[in-house]
This record gives C-alpha cells, sequence and structure tokens, in this order.
C-alpha cells in the first residue's frame, strides 16, 4: 500500500528561514604581545608582592625576580596573578582560601615565591577578585579557583565549598572574555552572550531579584538560592531587545556590557556613589542603559569600591562616584561626581591603560609613564610616601627610570606594573 503523502500547509511554504545565530568576529579580550618584566609596591604582609616572607611593605616599585617572560598581570585582594608568554599561569600570595589554584600546605614561603598553576592548555587572558582567580583557554574554556564572599562570609565557589585548585567553571560556551569583581566572575561568549556567578548581593549579577539576591533567598534547587547565584548563568534581557554584547568590564561590586557594534553600556550592581552612571542610587539588580556611559567609546572601565575610571578610544580619562581620598584624580576642592568628569590633568598625554584599586586609580600613558592618585596609605601608590595624591602624579622610581610601562593592576592594598626597558624597539605595541 502506498504511504500517503503528507499535505504541506500554508505556513511551511511561507516559513521564514531561521535567524543566524549573532557571532562575535573578534575576540575581545586584550591582546596583549610585549613581554616584560613585573614592578610591585603596597603592602606584601601575606605574599602578594611576591618579594618573600622577609618583605612585608614597599613604598616604591620593587623589581620581581621572575624566570618567566610575562604579558599580563592581575593584582586580587590579597594575591597576584601573572601570565607568562608561553600562556602559562603563576601565582604568589595569600592562598588561605586557594586563591592561588595550587598546594601551598605544608611547603615554607610557598605562598611569597611566584609558582605555576596546572591548566590543561594554554591561557590567553586571566582576571582576580578578592579571594578567586580565573584563566581563560586558547579553547574557549575558563577555569577558575578560590572562593567568593558574601555579608554571610565565605559562600565557596561550588556546593563543595572552596575550590583550591582549577576547575572548569562554565560549560558548553566557548568564551572569549572574562573579567573579575571583588566576589563575581563576568563572562562573555563568542555568541555576544553575557553570562554571570558569585555574590548577588549588590545586583552585580544582573539576573537575580533583590528579595533573591541573598543566598538565603528561599528556593527549591540543590542547596537554596546558593545554588543559582554559583552556577554560571545568563543575565536577564528582555528578548524583544535581542541585545548581544561584544565587551564586558568588572568593577567592585557591578559589571558594565557593551551592545554589540553600538555605544550603548548596559550595568547593574552597587550605585551608591553613581558609579554605574545611573541617577537613582539603589543597587541596579538588572541590566539598565547607563545614559551617562553610553556618551562615550570606552577602550577600558575599571572600577573600585565607590568610583570607575574610564578610558575612552581617543586616550582621554573620565572619573565618576567618590571623592574620598583623592581616587578620582579631580583635585582638592571636588565634590562626588554624579556624571563622568574629564581627569584634566592627564590632558595632553595619550593614555593606554588605566585600572582602579579599591579606592586608588592609575594611568599609563603612551610614553610609559605611570600615573597614580587615591589612597596611599600602604604604599600602594608607590610614590614613595604613605600620603594620598588629589590628582594623576607620576611615579618616580629608579626601577622605572630605564623601563616603559605598559599595563598596570591593583588590588586592596598592592599594586602590580607590567614594564618593558627602554631600549626595546615595540613602542605603544601590546597594549
Amino acid at each position: 500500500m502506498a504511504t500517503k503523502r503528507r499535505h504541506q500547509s500554508s505556513n511551511e511554504h511561507n516559513a521564514k528561514p531561521k535567524r543566524a545565530k549573532f557571532t562575535l568576529e573578534n575576540a575581545t579580550s586584550p591582546k596583549i604581545v610585549t613581554e616584560g618584566v613585573v614592578l610591585v609596591t603596597g603592602a606584601g604582609d601575606v605574599g602578594q608582592l611576591g618579594l618573600g616572607p622577609d618583605v612585608l611593605e614597599k613604598s616604591r616599585p620593587a623589581l620581581l625576580n621572575l624566570d618567566q617572560d610575562i604579558v599580563d598581570i592581575c593584582a586580587g585582594g590579597m594575591h597576584t596573578v601573572c601570565l607568562t608568554a608561553e600562556g602559562k599561569v603563576i601565582t604568589f600570595g595569600c592562598n588561605d582560601e586557594g586563591a592561588l589554584g595550587r598546594v601551598t600546605e605544608g611547603k615554607e614561603d610557598a605562598e611569597f615565591e611566584a609558582g605555576e598553576v596546572e591548566l590543561p592548555s594554554k591561557v590567553v587572558q586571566v582576571s582576580a577578585g578578592d579571594s578567586h582567580s580565573a584563566a581563560l583557554l586558547d579553547d574557549g574554556r575558563v577555569f577558575a579557583w578560590g572562593t567568593f564572599r558574601d555579608s554571610h562570609g565565605n559562600m565557596g565557589m561550588t556546593l563543595r565549598g572552596n575550590e583550591k585548585l582549577p576547575f572548569e567553571i562554565i560549560q558548553n560556551v566557548h568564551v572569549v572574555k572574562i573579567a573579575s569583581g571583588a566576589d563575581h566572575i563576568v563572562f562573555l561568549t563568542n555568541h555576544g552572550e553575557v553570562y554571570t556567578c558569585g555574590c548577588a548581593e549588590q545586583g552585580q549579577l544582573g539576573r537575580t531579584t533583590e528579595r533573591s539576591s541573598s543566598r538565603n533567598a528561599r528556593s527549591g534547587v540543590g542547596k537554596g538560592q546558593i545554588a543559582k547565584l554559583l552556577q554560571p548563568a545568563q543575565i536577564s534581557l528582555k528578548p524583544s531587545l535581542r541585545l548581544h554584547f561584544d565587551n564586558i568590564w568588572a568593577v567592585t561590586y557591578g559589571t558594565f556590557c557593551k551592545v554589540a557594534n553600538r555605544d550603548d553600556v548596559y550595568v547593574f550592581g552597587l550605585n551608591n556613589y553613581n558609579q554605574l552612571g545611573l541617577k537613582s542610587l539603589v543597587p541596579q539588580f538588572m541590566p539598565k542603559l547607563s545614559k551617562e556611559f553610553s556618551k562615550y567609546k570606552w577602550n577600558i572601565i575599571s572600577g573600585g569600591q565607590h568610583h570607575t575610571i574610564g578610558l575612552d578610544v581617543d586616550g582621554k580619562v573620565y572619573a565618576i562616584g567618590r571623592k574620598e581620598y583623592g581616587r578620582l584624580g579631580l583635585g582638592a576642592g571636588c565634590e562626588d561626581a554624579a556624571e563622568l568628569q574629564l581627569v584634566s590633568t592627564l590632558e595632553g598625554k595619550k593614555i593606554v591603560n588605566v585600572a582602579c584599586g579599591s579606592a586608588t586609580s592609575f594611568a599609563v600613558s603612551t610614553e610609559g609613564e605611570l600615573y597614580g592618585w587615591g589612597m596611599g596609605t600602604n604604599g600602594q601608590l608607590g610614590t614613595g610616601k604613605e600620603d594620598d595624591c588629589e590628582v594623576p602624579t607620576l611615579i618616580n622610581s629608579k626601577q622605572l627610570v630605564d623601563r616603559r610601562v605598559l599595563r598596570v593592576s591593583s588590588g586592596g592594598q598592592h599594586t602590580v606594573i607590567l614594564a618593558v626597558t627602554n631600549s626595546t624597539n615595540n613602542k605603544g605595541d601590546g597594549i
């Protein structure tokens, strides 16, 4: 018996072809190709300077003797992560909660000296928070280690608790960039999607309501709400907006996401000093367009606890947020900045890199000069003094005389600098 021929509906005749999935043409993680040396300044009481157990503080940049050439640096809360030219990760500093990603128990002074983290493939980007670290591999996988914390204390990084060794934190997606806040990680995929995990109490995950932002919120999944917070998931967006992103930045308690092929920047997190560029001073728990940050084309956005520094594509630096300790760089008489303010003392200098610590700010010029401002209590500005700086101040040091700074990263009370000798004939590369 012949099989019946299925009647074709009119809907099938008029069916629209499926929309091709959005794909980023280029990864947006920093392309740092210049190999350099590492300098450190500030507090070193738990080994975060990597200068050994006898050096507990430095007020000026000191050269770190490493066997490897370094291409990127990240200062965590009390630890430091470096990426070598070969794509390996080395760490040093406090390892109480696993932030170093390697075993240090029973090994004398192991936290005060650089040691390698075992990872399955070449690493192309690193990030660090207060008590965690993360590494993006060349195949799009992400490994992380350490822990997240919230107002109740240690959250763990998984339901098992602290992860002392690297584990694959997000699966089934291809990640092209990572960013770490104090206690959260942000992931950008090759399809322009943004995932987050960690602490949500200030809204920094962009996918919880205020009521469900605490680990104690009622939930029937796993061990309560904490399971939802620790498992990476996409930020909450209205489907009708059809938004895709091509860059991400994390500040201490917040997140910035740039819309693909547009200047629009969506933000979420703590905004008690307008540091997200929103008018309302309440935490922002869902992604919201920041009209203030959408006015500019950004290369880098970096932020501390209560302030944000932005570097635009023209090399100009802007500041917003809290004024205390001079962290905005706008001078002694300035007020808290509710809108982005040009850091005028840097005009005439083309800036290629900026970074923030908790209450510090830094900028690197195309000439390789390093400027710092903000809190100097522990020597983290590298000025040789512990005074605060109200405006960008050129950091002079005998270790910097014949070197050109490429990048800078600032943590809780210490700062890490990547530099090359002036004789290197690659000015402007690798930034």
